[in-house]
């Protein structure tokens, strides 16, 4: 092996294997696979451990070093050159929707593995560590909030707090762990982290919109997550006349309403959704006397993401007492907009323009793992195109191209913050 002298040189030319990193999401997506070409591979479940094992399986065929901490997130460290060094990590995660898509989290993970097994495949040393990660329940869908496992890392996150939290059928993070054998005891710090990429599907339609090939992630919205209870009285629909009706389901309508015209009156990055809604008793001929709803606010600026929560809970309040209903509305998520490192940001930017793609500067819309290790260590992202714009869903889709296109930038990125200190002749 020859000391670099020009180690820019020899990493211009540097590319991922596209058919490998192509086969490694499409064996991932074999577990949990839906009929629709969908992925219900949720946080905890035993298909979620079978997708664990087999990343694990694979980083140590490449001879990383596995550690798993107390919320289970799994790191895999190919080590470098100066034992002293801080680590270049990149990742995302292995957990879906219940009606989730191919790429969404597990493209992120695979081009981390993909970045170790080239540099293996052209015995490349770096200075610094390159690690992979996996985090732990990022989606949230069984058990709220979602980015719960780097939240936990960070210190966003209150360990006891997330053990705490049951799914629908009352299991806890805790016996979720235990149940597939990813409780660890490894302790990894934030601080061990010189710089954090995340590669990822955009889940939106504006790269595909401008025919622009990579996303530069200068940051991401902040969010504010409710659950909101109305109760009302239920009554026979054919008796009650609508002037003394205490009807659950007119309030949730009117704070549907309510939530997505405020979220208009701030655009352009104001964002405002009712996701979830269940209605009791749920007959036909019953006027509902409880709704159960959520409601997911998003902005760029923090202080118009306090003006909008303020603004539907006064609407919430007023609805309530117009329509004789009680009301609960009780916070679930407040992550604050997350501003990315600068100079990972530009390590992104110069190796899109080293690799000669087309980008431009985004915004990230969702909520990702990277805005929490951003408030811990430098951090950015890396966004593709994904057909239609459509993401949290089976049709979920993307081109082998632009997956392998956002690997190389990837790749780039990292050997830049690693510092290339060897390779072979």
């Amino acid at each position: 092996m020859n000391s670099l002298t020009d180690p820019s040189t020899t990493q211009r030319h540097l590319q991922t294997d596209s058919d490998r990193l192509w086969a490694s999401l499409m064996e991932m997506a074999k577990l949990g696979a839906t009929p629709k070409g969908g992925v219900n591979r949720q946080a905890l479940t035993d298909l979620e451990r079978q997708g664990r094992d087999l990343f694990i399986q694979w980083c140590r065929a490449e001879g990383c070093t596995i550690r798993i901490d107390n919320i289970g997130n799994i790191f895999a460290r190919r080590e470098g050159s100066d034992p002293g060094a801080k680590t270049v990590m990149a990742g995302s995660h292995l957990d879906t929707q219940p009606t989730g898509g191919k790429y969404d989290g597990c493209f992120g993970v695979m081009s981390g593995l993909e970045v170790i097994r080239t540099l293996n495949q052209h015995n490349i040393t770096t200075r610094s560590p390159i690690e992979v990660v996996a985090w732990t329940n990022e989606e949230g869908c069984r058990f709220p909030p979602c980015m719960m496992g780097s939240g936990v890392f960070s210190g966003e996150l209150a360990f006891d707090a997330m053990m705490a939290r049951t799914d629908a059928d009352g299991v806890t993070v805790s016996d979720a762990l235990d149940a597939i054998h990813y409780r660890g005891s490894d302790e990894v710090s934030p601080d061990e982290i010189k710089a954090y990429f995340e590669p990822h599907i955009e889940q939106g339609p504006i790269l595909e919109d401008t025919d622009t090939t990579i996303g530069v992630v200068i940051g991401g919205l902040g969010q504010k997550w409710f659950d909101l209870t109305l109760t009302g009285l239920e009554a026979h629909a054919g008796p009650t006349p609508m002037n003394l009706r205490r009807d659950a389901m007119m309030g949730a309508a009117e704070v549907t309403q309510a939530l997505n015209r405020i979220a208009h009156e701030h655009q352009p990055h104001g964002r405002g959704t009712v996701g979830c809604m269940t209605l009791h008793p749920g007959s036909r001929n019953v006027i509902p006397g409880q709704v159960k709803m959520t409601l997911d606010m998003r902005h760029w600026e923090p202080e118009a993401l306090i003006t909008m929560a303020q603004a539907v809970a006064s609407a919430v309040e007023e609805i309530c007492q117009r329509h004789g209903l009680e009301y609960e509305l009780t916070p679930t998520a407040d992550f604050a907009p997350e501003h990315f490192d600068q100079a990972c940001v530009n390590s992104v930017r110069q190796a899109a323009e080293k690799l000669q793609l087309s980008h431009m500067d985004i915004i990230s819309g969702a909520g990702h793992d990277a805005m929490f290790i951003g408030r811990v260590a430098p951090a950015a992202m890396i966004f593709i195109p994904c057909k239609d714009g459509i993401s949290h869903n089976e049709i979920e889709s993307a081109t082998p191209e632009h997956v392998h296109a956002g690997c190389n930038v990837l790749l780039h990125a990292m050997l830049e913050a690693a510092e290339v200190h060897d390779i072979e002749s």
